[in-house]
């Protein structure tokens, strides 16, 4: 028992011990935890007082520049208040200025209107003395003719009317002047492709070729013995001997411009040779018109190859190479072609159409001119003829017959190749046309236009068919615009000469410009 007890002590003993020791603990992690927590509060009362200092100290800088801002922005303002009170004072100057100006002008104006209604007063009472003072001459031109206002007017129509009817008559007779003149030309146009055509024995300036001889002495060898020699040249080639007293030279005379040509070569080559008998003069035509023949397909190849068209027949080849010895008005006739056929392509590139078909139709539109006398027709009908013959398209065959207006042109190409035949043909200096000449001609219409009063500017146009004269608006009204083109026809018949007639064309022109703002 007592051990028990013993042991009991001893446990409640160390239940005591532990826990007072417990208690104990507590009490010394209490009073940490309390010192703890004190220093903790300082800590915190240290941080708060550092910030509350912070705090103050950014409140006085920020206190500080927000005055500063306050006080920059206020003298900001205050400059701009100054600028744009100055601004509206200059403005208000201006305005004031302006209407000051506005007012000097009324008063003018008002000056003006003054002056002008007395002037408007002046003028109407000036009017009616001029209207009475008009009646009264009037009535004395009635007393001293004889004739009422009516009659008067009756009379000055009539004589008008038969002014109109002289002028009619005239412009009649230049119509008709001008047809005979075309006419003319047309015909000689007509007649000297027949004679170029048909070998005959006539002679003219634009059928003679000249050899030069080395000396006198050839001309007798070239006769022969009888004259044997010179009836031989003339037998083989159709061409005609010219021997006469002209120095050193021999003429030969010949429509035909081939066989002309054929014999120049071979008489060149007898003279060279020396060796002339009529074997010897056989012998050398036909070699002269071997060489003529090559030199005629040359032509007719260096024709297709400069207008650049391909496929052409090689006897249309041949005949464009013999329009090297044709010449019409003194141009030659495949030099004219090559020119119509590149003429036609360019207009035919201008208007979007082909142009290798134009440059074709425009080579071959004179090939008719390549035939002799053996062939009837014109050369229009021979060249349709010749083309058909060959192949060639319906459009190129229509385009030769209608380039003279033989038929009417029905395609674009037929009308291009009307132009650029009638382009080649009528330019200055083609056909015969001294350029001088007709420069000259020119720079004298334009002259005789200008030298009237009111005129500013004229052109001469249309080959010289034509003078279009500017006149000045101010100085030359509507109704003075038909005198003033009598008076400049009067002038141009009286000084220049001119084929045909001229058109004076006046053009009156007022122009009105503003400027919207």
């Amino acid at each position: 028992m007592e051990i028990w007890l013993a042991i009991l002590l001893i446990v409640v003993a160390a239940i005591v011990t532990g826990i007072v020791c417990f208690f104990s603990g507590i009490n010394h992690r209490k009073k940490i935890a309390e010192a703890e927590i004190g220093s903790a509060e300082d800590e915190a009362k240290r941080i708060v007082d550092e910030a509350v200092k912070e705090a103050e100290a950014k409140k006085k800088e920020f206190v500080l520049e927000g005055k500063d801002e306050v006080h920059r922005f206020r003298n900001e303002t205050e400059k701009e208040l100054n600028a744009r009170r100055k601004e509206v004072q200059r403005q208000e100057r201006r305005v004031q200025q302006k209407e000051e100006t506005l007012d000097r002008k009324m008063d003018n104006l008002e000056k003006k209107e003054e002056n002008v209604a007395k002037k408007l007063k002046q003028a109407e009472e000036r009017l009616a003395d001029a209207e009475s003072i008009k009646k009264s001459e009037f009535e004395v031109l009635e007393k001293i003719s004889g004739f009422t206002t009516e009659q008067a007017k009756d009379y000055l129509l009539k004589n008008l009317e038969s002014e109109l009817t002289h002028e009619k008559a005239v412009r009649i007779l230049d119509f008709e002047q001008k047809l005979r003149e075309e006419s003319e030309k047309r015909a000689r146009n007509i007649i000297s492709l027949a004679i170029q055509r048909c070998a005959a024995d006539h002679v003219a300036e634009a059928a003679v070729s000249v050899v030069p001889l080395p000396s006198d002495e050839m001309k007798g060898r070239i006769i022969g013995r009888e004259g044997r020699n010179i009836r031989a040249i003339e037998t083989l080639t159709g061409v005609d001997l010219i021997i006469d007293d002209t120095p050193e030279a021999i003429t030969l005379s010949c429509f035909e411009p081939v066989r002309r040509e054929i014999a120049r070569v071979a008489l060149e080559k007898l003279i060279s040779d020396g060796r002339i008998h009529p074997a010897r003069i056989e012998e050398m035509i036909d070699k002269a018109r071997r060489e003529v023949e090559s030199i005629i397909k040359e032509e007719g190849d260096r024709a297709v190859i400069e207008v650049g068209v391909n496929g052409i027949h090689h006897e249309l080849v041949k005949l464009l190479g013999r329009l090297h010895y044709r010449t019409s008005y003194g141009q030659n006739v495949l030099n004219h072609s090559i020119e119509v056929a590149l003429l036609s392509g360019m207009i035919a590139s201008e208007l979007g159409m082909d142009p290798t078909l134009a440059k074709r139709a425009g080579l071959l539109h004179d090939i008719g001119k390549a035939l002799d006398h053996e062939i009837e027709g014109s050369h229009v009908e021979i060249g349709v003829d010749v083309a058909r013959k060959y192949k060639e398209s319906e459009q190129v065959i229509h385009a030769i017959h209608a380039h003279h207006g033989d038929v009417e042109a029905k395609t674009v190409v037929a009308c291009i190749v009307q132009a650029a035949d009638a382009i080649s043909a009528a330019r200055p200096g083609a056909r015969r046309e001294n350029l001088e000449n007709y420069i000259k001609r020119l720079q004298k219409l334009e002259e005789v236009a200008s030298s009237f009063e009111g005129v500013e500017r004229c052109f001469a146009i249309q080959a010289g068919r034509e003078v279009r004269i500017m006149v000045k608006p101010e100085v030359v009204n509507d109704e003075r615009m038909i005198p003033l083109a009598r008076e400049i026809c009067k002038k141009i018949e009286t000084d220049l000469d001119y084929p045909g007639q001229v058109k004076v064309n006046i053009i009156r022109e007022s122009r009105a410009i503003d400027y919207a703002k």
